[in-house]
């Protein structure tokens, strides 16, 4: 079996779920409930004069 066809059929097969996986854990890291305190100071950080 060749290197792409390998690589094409794991990207078919686990990478898609694999990604989503990825893609719904970033999304319910992001609106967890402690979240909003926590993007609300990174938020501030450019405006912050040291």
């Amino acid at each position: 079996m060749e290197t792409y066809t390998a690589m094409r059929h794991f990207a078919d097969s686990w990478g898609l779920l694999a990604l989503t996986l990825f893609f719904l854990g970033v999304v319910l890291f992001i609106f967890r409930p402690g979240a909003k305190k926590a993007a609300a100071q990174a938020s501030a950080i450019p405006l912050k004069e040291d």
